[in-house]
């Protein structure tokens, strides 16, 4: 898998998570999701049984942190800009209030549109390509489709200067 497309899926498994149960401390709550995550990984790749043995985590690798730098960046943005993201959703879902979306789709939409809105490093296709795919992957076929139409719209009414070859690759 990528890593930015596994960075995307850990940070809306965090705003999912985040959305249903929000806590206070936020650097304390990414810690404990990351720390989850890496011994889930371990327990995953150990053969035989595991019940009471203690999982001590060895330092992250440099993918690993790569990997979490990237996610904790979309995750601190969606947050910093949430309410401008779901005013955004509720100007394109229509016939849909934000409750009723599903978790998944919700923070999937607040993530692609952040990403399309506030990171001009990543082209706006990228995000909406990798948002119908992890749809599909975390919710349902017609979620993909939901996703695209919604991010469609917002691509085409969001103005973002063109790259030009001086610019250089976005990375």
């Amino acid at each position: 898998m990528r890593k930015r497309r596994e960075a995307r899926e850990r940070a809306l498994q965090f705003l999912f998570q985040y959305d249903l149960n929000p806590s206070g401390d936020l650097d304390a709550a990414l810690n404990q999701f990351w720390d989850t995550a890496r011994t889930a990984a371990i327990q995953d790749a150990q053969t035989g049984p595991t019940y009471g043995v203690k999982i001590e985590l060895p330092p992250p690798t440099p993918e690993e942190l790569a990997t979490r730098m990237f996610a904790d960046a979309l995750v601190r943005g969606v947050l910093k800009h949430r309410t401008e993201l779901d005013e955004v959703i509720q100007r394109y879902a229509l016939n849909w209030d934000l409750h009723r979306i599903a978790a998944v789709d919700r923070n999937l939409l607040r993530m692609a549109i952040h990403e399309i809105m506030h990171r001009e490093d990543i082209p706006p296709v990228v995000s909406i390509n990798e948002a119908i795919e992890i749809a599909k992957r975390f919710s349902t076929e017609q979620s993909g489709r939901f996703v695209n139409g919604i991010l469609d719209k917002v691509k085409a009414d969001t103005l973002r200067p063109a790259r030009t070859a001086n610019d250089g690759p976005a990375v």
